[in-house]
């Protein structure tokens, strides 16, 4: 390609003249983690493109390079100290990443395994989130494997490193492209990323350096959890195989329905039964609470629904001192047994007030007779 056709290095890189080292840094790593040719692999024009973003940031990232380009374009090219000779593109790209061949964090080298993430769901009962809760858990789980001590090798064995790799968990692959002979750096295929070679497998684990078995742990739940809340246990996931980093636990915790509370939020509602009469006259009444009998009064002439807050009686908030509200909504429960003496009483009461009431005792030609006279 020659110099006439090459587009302006900080419009390959997208960035404007006046952008900052860091700006040019950090626009170079995302393209180039988007075009390497080992990502886009389908792409045959991944590497073009991959060339030019490289191309781009060699000179843009050197401060003399960058003002001769400024000053005169793709022409500072015929300086001699310009190009300072060939340049490997993958070694500016290692370069950016600190070493690291695709931007994933850390320095090239051993890779860690890192085991899986088990999830675990409990349930738990409503007055659990009052006081919180130690539960003892059981499950299964790949761990790591006791007679070998999680290394895989047998018992009095020593783990060698890697031959192929020499203990450094990577090796080199060159490609012969275009634009010549490139360097990758890939995962060891012997080891895979471990570094570490086993001369005799553990005969317990063959080799894998973990078991599955049956796990117990202890799970301390706060009190004021919330139904969904997970709960991370670090360590007690899975071991991955060859040896690595145990993965996590998470247990979610689903909280049961109770007979006679509901939960919203931090407050507990439920329903207190009155009679006609207390309803109608006032009473004192004691009410089970979840953690005690709450005395509620029940002013005279409370009506069927009225809402009645108890402030401090409800759940606790969690990482909280505080708890909520306990607010018993009123039932008022008409009688449905009464006596004849009763029922003549309530009739005398409803006529003193002036209510016109049809007993349903009165038969259909009275109640027309009624309607008919008046009465």
């Amino acid at each position: 390609m020659s110099n006439g056709e090459k587009r302006d290095y900080y419009e390959v890189l997208g960035v404007e003249r006046s952008a900052s080292e860091a700006e040019i840094k950090r626009s170079y790593r995302g393209l180039a983690r988007k075009y390497h040719p080992d990502v886009k692999r389908d792409d045959p024009q991944a590497e073009e493109v991959f060339k030019e973003i490289s191309e781009a940031y060699a000179v843009l990232s050197d401060t003399d390079r960058r003002a001769k380009y400024d000053r005169f374009g793709h022409g500072a090219q015929g300086d001699p100290g310009f190009g300072r000779g060939a340049v490997d593109i993958f070694d500016i790209f290692a370069s950016a990443f600190g070493g690291d061949p695709f931007g994933f964090g850390g320095a090239a080298g051993r890779q860690v395994r890192v085991g899986r993430d088990l999830r675990y769901e409990m349930r738990i009962a409503l007055e659990d989130v009052l006081t919180g809760i130690d539960e003892q858990i059981e499950y299964e789980r790949f761990a790591a494997c006791e007679a070998c001590d999680g290394t895989g090798a047998e018992p009095g064995t020593v783990v060698k490193p890697c031959p192929t790799c020499g203990g450094v968990g990577q090796v080199q692959a060159t490609h012969n492209t275009f634009f010549g002979t490139m360097s990758t750096v890939q995962e060891c295929p012997q080891c895979h990323g471990s570094g570490e070679f086993v001369d005799r497998p553990c005969s317990e684990c063959h080799g894998q350096a973990v078991v599955r078995r049956k796990e117990q742990v202890s799970i301390s739940v706060p009190a004021g959890v919330n139904d969904g809340d997970e709960l991370l246990v670090r360590g007690f996931g899975e071991a991955p195989q060859g040896g690595g980093r145990t993965g996590d636990l998470y247990v979610r915790v689903h909280i049961q329905e109770h007979e006679r509370f509901a939960r919203k939020g931090s407050d507990l509602l439920a329903e207190l039964e009155l009679t006609v009469a207390q309803a109608t006259l006032g009473d004192t009444v004691s009410f089970e609470g979840m953690d005690g009998p709450v005395e509620v009064q029940i002013p005279a002439g409370t009506q069927n629904g009225t809402l009645l807050e108890f402030e401090g009686r409800g759940l606790p908030r969690i990482q909280s001192n505080r708890r909520g509200s306990l607010r018993l909504r009123t039932h008022v429960v008409v009688p449905t047994d009464l006596s004849p003496r009763q029922r003549e009483v309530l009739m005398a009461f409803a006529a003193e007030r002036g209510e016109d009431v049809c007993p349903e005792d009165r038969s259909l030609f009275e109640r027309i007779r009624d309607a008919i006279t008046g009465q």
